[in-house]
């Protein structure tokens, strides 16, 4: 039985058992429905033997052969529990050019064969007609353990593959020895051929999928749900490699599940995304949470015309009309991924089309490499991942600047959308393929969430979401969280944490190339003004570091908590995600500045140029992998073996930056430069005077003195925001200044940056005139404040 677990002080269990059953490939067949606030329908589960069960065997083609022809004939005694949906139904095509999963027979089938009512779901023993616990079978049968919660599981059953027309070629390799269990090696034998198809056979492989996903059932599985897990069981089976490798699972989400947010957009209509849970999607579908469960899926979404579905996919999907008033969304995906990064939003958005000079920029699209990434050309060729379709391998992906993208939001924020977004996405994308070379995915959609999403924005496979609040204020809010989330196509999608306590490989590494791809998005900047706006940048960082290590329980301080024991698993693949369900870790951004200030003091060692020139090393070695923080840092210092004669250790980097609470000594000897650079002594001054003139009308009281006018500078964004933090360390400030100041910068009109700090001044001081903006603030941005993004 699994451990029962505080949901508000302990860590997050992985409870699947991939040593076992790796789940390699997933396919969603699901309606949404508003009304009820529920997303119900059939995920079907494709495995290979986990690491500690695989066995390998040569065969003979003429065996398998006669083996299929001999166990097409014994099905006809098998019961199947679900006939075979209707193919002509659906818009396959032998060219395998469209693989969308038309029509609802499987749904409709599934209530004929055994929707079980909420007593026998109560009571966790849920299969068909001869129901009961999994305990009761004895301890010798294997049990398939998935990560699942909050959801309402129907029923489990077996796919017959074997079933599917012309599925013959996938068994020419097999070996079957034992009589009795001829029928259910060669369904094995099946999804193990197909799994394993060369890259190049991808379509093929997508066609067979959705195939194999249709074929009858044969056989249900025991199973129960439990607080994090779903267990599976099939009776007599005690070993992986003899478990199903194809089951197919009837489920409901539940309205208050965690892994989605159902709410209504900025124009008051019904909408459902997944919003980067601490649970992941867990309670979207059953799963292998753990990140070394890399896989693929094809996803089918059905829902209400007027709706739009947006998903993690290569293709940009055009929905189907499969009768009046439904629509069906069809996504893929081939390059292998955790099931956390699968991300799903539907709602009624609008296309905001672009401009005629914005179309133009994207059109043109191929260029040739920059200087400094030509001498990365011949690591191209090779990658050290598992066969996928690679965009590293393809000539023309590499050549890609920028990739097609498209921008959602609901139609009133349309008008924004063009003004402060639209234009930015193709200078952000070619910066970021300046800095680091092929983009890993092929398509980028960006959508304008609503209100109540808790960031500033989250980055997913092929979509991007962001808070309308990076919309008010110009361009800086917005583009440097754009980049911020570009950013995690290579670190954090392409190159994944082998143990997720290691956000900080994620989340340092986006804020620091935020900074990079945002100066070399604005060109007409120098580079005397780029590094001065970094500078600052790197001091607002610094205080807000500083105060949140004031502020927070040490433990969670620390970037590698599992320090020596970083990525390593249970016997049976399960692990925990150290401090994953602490409430108050969701707001900390420890991970983001202490990992960005490491990266940042490397690279100021190292020098910029170098440093940038061994992310993209680092980035074509390991696209397509799970890493740890030494993996990173011992090819650094492998290319400047010079440092090592200074100390620059991994070992020296692990205990002064990552495996220790607090500010790393070598940041607090950097503190004080900072406060050299011109922008920041800039506001200094300022501050100095607001200080000074809020003296003066504090000591003159209500008498009414002439006084000298005092001319305040026009500052930065980041300017704003570092004096009005300033002006916050004050213990009074007179209503008058605070007047003056928000007439002065317009402080109603920037964004939400400083509108935040501008918000925490009014409530300080209880400034009566300023309170329509915190009410504003908190209804239009809400938890956005100054958080970074809870990116997966």
């Amino acid at each position: 039985m699994e451990t029962q677990l505080d949901p508000m002080k302990d860590d997050l269990p992985l409870m699947a058992n991939t040593s076992y059953m790796l789940v390699k490939h997933y396919i969603l067949d699901l309606d949404v429905d508003f009304k009820s606030k529920v997303i119900e329908g059939v995920i079907v589960l494709f495995f290979e033997t986990g690491s500690r069960y695989r066995k390998t065997s040569s065969t003979g083609k003429d065996d398998c052969q006669s083996q299929f022809d001999e166990t097409c004939k014994m099905r006809a005694s098998e019961p199947c529990h679900i006939p075979v949906t209707n193919v002509s139904a659906c818009s396959f095509k032998t060219e395998y050019n469209d693989f969308a999963v038309c029509g609802k027979g499987e749904e409709d089938t599934s209530d004929k064969n055994g929707n079980y009512s909420n007593e026998e779901q109560a009571s966790g023993i849920s299969s068909s007609k001869d129901c009961c616990d999994i305990e009761d079978h004895g301890n010798k049968d294997f049990l398939l353990v998935l990560d699942c919660c909050d959801l309402s599981v129907l029923k489990v059953e077996e796919v017959d593959v074997a079933a599917v027309s012309g599925i013959e070629k996938f068994t020419r390799s097999a070996k079957l020895t034992d009589v009795s269990k001829e029928l259910e090696n060669l369904r094995n034998q099946i999804i193990h051929e197909l799994l394993t198809l060369p890259a190049d056979r991808w379509k093929e492989q997508l066609y067979y999928f959705t195939r194999c996903s249709q074929a009858p059932g044969c056989g249900e599985l025991l199973f129960t749900t439990g607080t994090w897990s779903l267990e599976i069981k099939k009776s007599g089976i005690q070993t992986p490699t003899d478990f199903p490798h194809a089951i197919r699972i009837w489920y409901k989400t539940k309205p208050e599940g965690r892994s989605v947010t159902w709410t209504t957009d900025q124009t008051g209509r019904p909408c459902v995304y997944t919003m980067g849970s601490p649970i992941n999607n867990r309670a979207l579908f059953p799963c292998q949470e753990p990140p070394v469960a890399l896989s693929t899926w094809q996803a089918s979404v059905r829902t209400a015309a007027g709706f739009v579905v947006l998903m993690s996919g290569e293709n940009s999907a055009e929905p189907v009309q499969l009768q009046e008033g439904i629509l069906s969304w069809y996504y893929y995906v081939t390059m292998p991924m955790p099931a956390s990064t699968f991300t799903i939003a539907v709602g009624c958005w609008q296309e905001v089309k672009k401009q005629s000079f914005t179309a133009a920029i994207q059109t043109n699209t191929e260029f040739s490499l920059p200087s400094s990434q030509a001498s990365f050309r011949w690591h191209e060729e090779i990658c050290g991942h598992v066969e996928y379709p690679c965009r590293f391998q393809n000539p023309a992906a590499r050549l890609q600047a920028v990739i097609p993208y498209r921008v959602f939001a609901p139609w009133c924020l349309m008008e924004h959308c063009k003004e402060h977004l639209l234009h930015l996405i193709p200078q952000c994308l070619s910066a970021a393929y300046t800095t680091l070379g092929t983009h890993p995915f092929s398509r980028l959609d960006v959508l304008i969430v609503p209100s109540n999403f808790s960031s500033l924005g989250m980055a997913s496979p092929h979509i991007i979401f962001l808070s309308q609040s990076v919309l008010r204020g110009g361009s800086h809010l917005c583009g440097t969280r754009l980049c911020h989330e570009i950013a995690h196509a290579w670190f954090g999608l392409a190159i994944g944490a082998r143990d997720w306590t290691e956000e900080w490989i994620s989340e340092g590494f986006a804020t620091f190339l935020e900074d990079i791809f945002w100066a070399r998005a604005q060109q007409q900047l120098s580079h005397d003004e780029v590094k001065g706006q970094q500078e600052l940048k790197a001091i607002l960082r610094w205080r807000r570091l500083r105060d949140e290590v004031q502020n927070s329980e040490e433990e969670l301080q620390v970037l590698r908590p599992k320090k020596e024991s970083t990525g390593e698993l249970s016997e049976s693949g399960a692990s925990v995600v150290k401090h994953g369900l602490k409430a108050e870790k969701i707001f900390m951004q420890v991970h983001y500045l202490k990992g960005y200030f490491l990266l940042r003091s490397l690279a100021r060692t190292i020098g910029e140029a170098s440093y940038l020139a061994s992310l993209r090393k680092f980035v074509h070695k390991f696209h397509g992998q799970l890493v740890l923080s030494q993996d990173f840092l011992c090819m650094l210092l492998e290319d400047i073996p010079e440092q090592k004669e200074s100390g620059l250790t991994v070992e020296s980097i692990f205990q002064n930056w990552l495996d220790t609470s607090g500010i790393p000594k070598p940041l607090l000897e950097e503190g004080e430069t900072w406060k050299e650079c011109q922008l920041v002594q800039q506001v200094s001054g300022e501050v100095t005077k607001w200080i000074q003139t809020n003296q003066s009308i504090r000591k003159s009281g209500k008498k009414k003195r002439k006084r000298d006018e005092v001319v305040f500078q026009k500052l930065l964004p980041d300017q704003l925001v570092l004096l009005l933090e300033s002006l916050l360390e004050e213990k009074t400030l007179c209503p008058r200044i605070l007047q003056c100041l928000q007439k002065t910068y317009q402080l109603r009109e920037q964004d939400a940056e400083v509108r935040h700090r501008w918000c925490e001044l009014v409530v300080k001081h209880k400034y009566v005139p300023g309170y329509g903006d915190v009410e504003e603030f908190l209804r239009e941005d809400q938890d956005d404040k100054s958080k970074s993004s809870c990116d997966c």
